[in-house]
């Protein structure tokens, strides 16, 4: 498997669009992309119908990090995985994570319980406290390719200064890359690009403070990951409450056909056939 150290080694920009089971990073593979990202705002919502207020446990993103990274382990694809802000033990969050065959993971430096970083009412801690948290994660670590990032909260609590404070605090003490969480501009991303060492990356989810910057602008300003969260969680949500609508309304799903995987496309995806003979005892 590649690591996150060799994809920026080999590309200008990272790609890094969401995954939310194990079909869909099946999926994401077949259509050539490189990484990918395992959102905790994605578990909470896809596994548990919880908010991303910090619900969920260490152990439940380690068990859908296992499920995910045992299909991407055998196609090379390095797997980020969003550990919030520690699960209060950051240290032992990156062994568990590791373990589980994450490639990567960031912690924030918000207050638990967190927030969506691009919602109000969030809150971040000390900068001694987060650089602490990066000191023990990066120590925990038994692989030097782990790939440990910082993501700073703090454009929408303390302003902008103090967030490049902070990410120039956060790479010092062993930071990967740095995380700027809900920047306004390009403008503010090329600061962070300009005033750091470390790659920088860019969150593209939608509805937030962020605006819509093509992988391409990023390129141009020197943004060295790219995240896409959740677009592909809901695409599929909301074709998911079309067809419930639809099967409710009219009581068939005929109308639909044309919109759905089909039986011979899903056997493709899954290696249906083959996997048949190997599990079809000889007669």
């Amino acid at each position: 498997m590649k690591s996150f150290h060799q994809l920026l080694k080999e590309q200008k920009t990272v790609v890094i669009p969401g995954v939310f089971n194990a079909a869909s990073a099946l999926i994401a593979k077949d259509a050539g992309i490189q990484a990918l990202y395992l959102s905790g705002s994605g578990i909470a919502t896809g596994c548990f119908g919880l908010p991303d207020l910090g619900l969920t446990t260490l152990q439940d993103v380690v068990e859908e990090t296992r499920r995910i990274s045992n299909i991407v382990a055998c196609h090379g694809m390095p797997l980020l995985v969003d550990a919030d802000t520690g699960f209060g033990d950051e240290a032992e969050a990156v062994r568990q994570l590791e373990k589980a065959g994450a490639s990567g993971i960031h912690l924030e430096d918000q207050v638990f319980p967190k927030r969506c970083g691009h919602r109000p009412g969030k809150e971040v801690v000390s900068i001694d406290e987060m650089v602490q948290k990066i000191k023990n994660a990066c120590s925990a670590r038994t692989d030097s390719n782990f790939f440990i990032i910082a993501r700073v909260d703090s454009r929408n609590v303390n302003g902008l200064d103090d967030a490049l404070d902070r990410a120039k605090k956060y790479q010092d003490a062993g930071a990967d890359a740095i995380f700027a969480e809900a920047l306004e501009n390009k403008d503010e991303y090329k600061r962070f690009v300009n005033e750091l060492k470390i790659p920088v990356l860019a969150n593209m989810t939608e509805f937030g403070k962020t605006p819509y910057i093509s992988v391409y602008e990023f390129e141009s300003i020197g943004v060295r990951m790219v995240l896409f969260p959740l677009t592909a969680f809901r695409r599929m949500m909301k074709a998911t409450e079309e067809v419930y609508r639809v099967i409710k309304k009219e009581g068939t799903q005929k109308g639909l056909l044309n919109h759905l995987q089909t039986r011979e496309e899903l056997y493709r995806l899954l290696d249906y056939y083959e996997k048949e003979k190997q599990v079809t005892p000889n007669h």
